[in-house]
């Protein structure tokens, strides 16, 4: 992967271009968010602070690419990114979720994140640690002490230091190569059978503390199992394992030790404030529908409340510290089908300064999902009927009228854009799943008429069509 840093608006949309096909528009204005955020790092303090992040609203049907691209950017960025239903801050009423909540679990991504790179930092020195252990448990090692010396004057009246300190030196060779003897055996996998006994720390669960709170107590509960761990520390426990677990075993432990918590804990705080990403999915459903202050609108329009100052820019407390959202990246999207961006309030709207349309996919826009992308759903299909021995292969003629059917059934049914690829590919490849592991190796290809046959009936009797695809 190309270094985060070094991602101009064209590389980043040639990467997209890997995994999405169309949408160009979207595309180029969250290449151009990205590199923005690039820029303002790059200028001086105090202007630096003053330029705010231009976040983004996604406006289209599902399944043309919204959570996608923003999943793809995140991952190019190399940044902690969260997925979060807009509609989730409306499920329990009027109340709703806390919506700084969304704040502490990017927050828990980027720790995750951080620990995983220092992890992969520090496995070289903790894999090395860990067999030095081992080493320890087969050849314990044996110090030349001063009493050892000692007892040499001891057992030879007359004896002077240069007499006894060489044959101490010698016993030390000895064990030295005796060692690396048993570390070339342990490396060349020849000791794996071999069981050694060792004090391993104890997996205990911690109590199950579940706490229904009001809004803005939900960290409260990660906070008190903190606390149990810290009252009921983990306790070493002697365990009979085979030497390749045991190392698995003390290599997680190295690691425990090795890795600075509180360095990882400022680099993810200032990860989450300079490079989060946060995707509002579904902010159409919390935009009021009218001017009435009645039912669900007075829940939709509190939502957005809540939601304008974490977006504006506020200090969220969380267990690790406080975290400022001024420069945290918000990118929305929503199907708008009953509404407008315009009905959103005023202040939320000017949020969202960048507004792009992604237009519905056709009968084109499928045939290159299909096969164009480094994950496409043939290149899935054919990877997975080759674990049976079969290979499958899909003719051009079969991918068009599978393209031309997931377009048809879209039209008469309801938009779900490119999901409907998946529910037709399941159904014409329903009988080659079920005997694939029967058939043992052979050559299957898929025909456009065997497509029209395996989804003609569905597809021309509508009620059907509605069930099945």
């Amino acid at each position: 992967m190309i270094p985060a840093q070094s991602l101009t608006p064209k590389d980043i949309v040639v990467e997209l271009n890997k995994f999405i096909i169309g949408q160009a528009d979207a595309k180029r204005s969250v290449a151009i968010a990205l590199r923005n955020r690039w820029r303002r790092r790059q200028v001086p303090d105090p202007l630096r602070e003053e330029i705010a992040p231009k976040n983004i609203i996604m406006i289209g049907p599902t399944g043309v690419g919204k959570t996608e691209i923003a999943r793809r950017l995140a991952g190019l960025a190399q940044s902690p990114f969260i997925k979060v239903e807009a509609s989730k801050f409306t499920e329990v009423g009027y109340v709703g979720r806390d919506v700084e909540s969304m704040v502490r679990d990017l927050v828990e991504i980027a720790i995750n994140m951080v620990k995983e790179e220092e992890k992969e930092r520090l496995q070289g020195v903790a894999e090395a640690n860990a067999e030095e252990r081992i080493l320890d448990v087969l050849l314990p090692p044996v110090a030349a002490k001063p009493a050892a010396t000692m007892d040499a004057f001891h057992a030879y009246p007359g004896a002077n230091a240069d007499d006894v300190l060489p044959a101490v030196s010698e016993n030390g060779k000895e064990m030295d190569s005796t060692r690396e003897k048993f570390r070339d055996m342990l490396r060349s996998g020849k000791l794996d059978d071999r069981e050694v006994e060792l004090d391993l720390d104890e997996s205990r669960s911690m109590p199950m503390v579940e706490i229904m709170t009001s809004s803005g107590m939900e960290d409260m509960q990660s906070s008190i199992q903190d606390a149990f761990s810290k009252i009921f520390p983990k306790k070493k426990k002697k365990r009979k394992v085979k030497i390749p677990d045991a190392l698995k075993g003390l290599t997680a432990e190295e690691m425990e030790r090795l890795i600075d918590m509180d360095s990882v804990t400022s680099e993810a705080l200032k990860r989450t404030e300079e490079s989060g990403i946060i995707f509002l999915d579904e902010i159409d459903k919390v935009a009021s529908r009218s001017s009435g202050g009645h039912g669900p609108e007075v829940s939709r329009e509190g939502v957005q409340r809540d939601l304008l100052p974490i977006v504006e820019g506020s200090t969220v407390t969380t267990k690790y510290g406080m975290v400022k959202t001024d420069h945290i990246l918000f990118i929305a999207s929503g199907a708008f089908h009953l509404c407008k961006p315009s009905d959103l309030i005023p202040e939320l709207q000017g949020r969202f300064p960048i507004r792009v349309e992604l237009t519905p996919l056709g009968k084109e826009e499928f045939v290159r999902i299909l096969t164009e992308p480094e994950s496409a759903l043939v290149k899935q299909y054919t990877a997975m009927m080759a674990t049976e021995n079969v290979e499958l292969v899909f003719e051009p003629d079969a991918i068009d009228e599978l393209a031309a059917i997931a377009v048809e059934v879209n039209e008469r049914t309801e938009e779900i854009g490119a999901r409907r690829l998946h529910t037709v590919m399941e159904r014409v490849l329903d009988e080659l799943s079920f005997d694939a592991s029967e058939r043992g190796e052979e050559r299957f290809v898929v025909t456009a008429e065997y497509v029209k046959k395996q989804l003609q009936d569905v597809v021309e009797n509508r009620d059907l069509s509605r069930f099945i695809l």
